[in-house]
Order: C-alpha cells, then sequence, then structure tokens
C-alpha cells in the first residue's frame, strides 16, 4: 500500500520527495507498531442485484454504509474494553494491493484498516457544542 500511496503522492499531488517520505513514514510506523490491525472489507456477493444502475448503487451504498457501522462499533467495543482505536481509510485507496498482500478473495473489498492497541495518551474530553446547535426537530 506504501508503494501505491507514494506513487499517488509522487504523480496526483505532486508533493516534493521529502514531503513523501515523511508521510510514507509515519504510515508505515503507525500500522507497524500497532499490537492488532484489523481490516474491514465490503462483500456485494449476498446483496440484492438490480438490472437498474440507481437502485443497484443504492445497494452499493447500503452495503457501504453497514462496513462503516460495523467500524463504528468496533471502535466502541474498544473503548469499552480500555483500549484505544484509529481508522484509517487507505486501504481503499489501493484495494487490489490490499486483496493481494492478504491474499483475500477479490469479491472482498478493503474498505477501511483498525489499528487497536492501548493508548499512550488519553485525550482530554472536548467539550460539545449545544444540541440546539447540531440538530433541527421537524
Amino acid at each position: 500500500m506504501a508503494n501505491a500511496f507514494q506513487q499517488d503522492l509522487r504523480e496526483k499531488d505532486n508533493l516534493p520527495q521529502e514531503e513523501i517520505e515523511k508521510l510514507i513514514n509515519r504510515s508505515k510506523s503507525r500500522i507497524n507498531s500497532a499490537p492488532v490491525v484489523i481490516m474491514l472489507c465490503l462483500d456485494m456477493t449476498d446483496m440484492n442485484q438490480y438490472e437498474d444502475k440507481k437502485r443497484q448503487r443504492a445497494e452499493f451504498l447500503t452495503a457501504t454504509q453497514s462496513v462503516a457501522n460495523a467500524g463504528m462499533q468496533l471502535l466502541l467495543a474498544a473503548h469499552a474494553e480500555g483500549l484505544g482505536g484509529v481508522w484509517v481509510c487507505s486501504p481503499i485507496f489501493a484495494q487490489e494491493t490490499a486483496q493481494n498482500a492478504l491474499e483475500i478473495p477479490k469479491t472482498w473489498e478493503p474498505q477501511a484498516m483498525f489499528l487497536i492497541g492501548y493508548p499512550a495518551d488519553v485525550p482530554k474530553v472536548r467539550d460539545r457544542k449545544p444540541l440546539d446547535e447540531v440538530v433541527k426537530f421537524v
């Protein structure tokens, strides 16, 4: 995945080599230092199939939302056990690379990677906005 990331940073973002190396090293360090890495994948095999593109797209979005919800639940469960977690979206940018590296079926589309472990620091809980600033009741 680092090679795909590096290629995007160089060819699509036109970043200087020094910045690319800094980002790649940071990414590798985070992944390699995590005690547990979990890859969540989307598989459309058992989802409904539709003739029209609109409903097929909606079915794909439904599956994507299900994967994201599973990721949220995973992070909440880790937190409940005193663990920390980081949600990393890089696999979605290098799905084929992740599939090949992990030897997973082509129908499994990597969506997110979760780095799980004991947090070095526990951040202070931030103040939240009042409910009436973020919710509209109709």
